[in-house]
């Protein structure tokens, strides 16, 4: 195995059965498990999310990515009767605009889909494909005798990753999305949020901890694999972040009282991260950003790092292994697969500190 900070692909990869993979979450949100990463001590224990709240000590800062999850999967027909998905990623004008007729967007079959085609969604709704993207995408048109949003929220259906292998149902429409969730504009859920009920962050707060949003929506970038040889060879899609300026003057004051910055989950971290200068100083701003994080990143705004399970050799697990080392990163993973944590999306979390 190579050394830590290996750029090569292939040593961030791992054995996972698939019955570990979770396909529907924990009867309460809060009754996962909880895997305890000490980077100083490398010491990996066993705990309870609900451990959480008394590991953050006063003075410190809990970090969340506040986007909400919009139901952007949406099935339909060609008008020779078969079937054909579009998912949409985001508005050409923006989250922030009300121009929300044109996409971008991903269809399948895509060979199938070109500019030119449609696909009848429901009784007054549709989707003409308007032109290709560089990268394989499509932009697409949303045409109905209704607003564009009306439809998608009555329409469309929440966009589970493909490896949970089932459709979707009503109780994804809740627990596929925290319960800070706010501005729209996510296509996947920032999953290390879906653990906190509303009581344990009213319960982190009263403890004298601040609790603070930033904002990146998620998009095809963060799940893309990677797929070249060498890690830095790898290119990650730009996203939409927002970072204001009461929470970036929180964070410095946190800072300086000696205080923790605590991301939940790699969303946030990244946001944190695009935000902080080499002096350790936070700063307001808003954009996008195509930060990929991987060894060895040396990181300036987080402190702690809440996080579920990713995938093998995706660019969320190369960047755990940043934060934590590549060693024992896997580790932790190895530890995780023996004592059969649940992965991925709606699974276990781990936190690195």
């Amino acid at each position: 195995m190579a050394a830590e900070g290996s750029g090569a692909t292939a040593d961030y990869d791992y054995e996972l059965p698939p019955d570990l993979i979770a396909s529907r979450p924990a009867d309460r949100r809060d009754a996962s498990r909880l895997l305890s990463v000490d980077r100083e001590s490398r010491q990996i224990a066993d705990r309870r999310f609900q451990d959480l709240p008394g590991m953050i000590d006063e003075g410190d800062a809990l970090v969340v990515n506040d986007s909400r999850v919009f139901p952007a999967r949406l099935l339909g027909e060609k008008p020779t009767g078969a079937r054909a998905e579009v998912l949409l990623v985001r508005p050409l004008a923006g989250f922030d605009s009300e121009e929300v007729e044109l996409w971008e967007a991903i269809v399948r079959p895509g060979g199938k889909l070109k500019p030119g085609r449609r696909v009848d969604i429901a009784e007054g709704f549709a989707i003409e494909v308007v032109d290709s993207t560089p990268d394989g995408g499509r932009v697409v048109q949303v045409v109905g005798d209704e607003p564009p949003w009306a439809l998608i929220e009555r329409h469309g259906h929440v966009p589970l990753p493909p490896y949970i292998e089932r459709p979707d149902d009503a109780a994804d429409r809740e627990r596929y999305q925290t319960v800070y969730a706010d501005p729209i504009g996510s296509i996947a859920a920032p999953t290390a949020g879906l653990h906190f009920t509303r009581s344990m962050l009213d319960s982190i707060e009263a403890r004298g901890v601040r609790l603070l949003s930033v904002t990146l929506h998620v998009g095809v970038g963060t799940f893309r694999p990677v797929t070249v040889e060498r890690v830095e060879d790898h290119d990650l899609h730009n996203e939409t972040y927002r970072l204001d300026e009461s929470t970036a003057a929180a964070l410095n004051d946190v800072r300086r009282g000696g205080g923790r910055v605590w991301a939940v989950g790699t969303t946030s971290c990244r946001v944190l991260e695009t935000r902080c200068d080499s002096s350790g100083t936070f700063s307001e701003g808003s954009g996008t950003t195509d930060l990929f994080i991987h060894p060895p990143h040396a990181f300036r705004g987080v402190d702690a790092l809440l996080t579920n399970f990713h995938l093998p050799r995706s660019s969320l697990l190369m960047l755990v292994s940043a934060f934590a080392g590549r060693d024992l990163a896997l580790a932790a993973y190895r530890r995780a697969v023996a004592h059969r944590y649940r992965f991925y999306s709606y699974g276990d979390a781990m936190v690195i500190s």
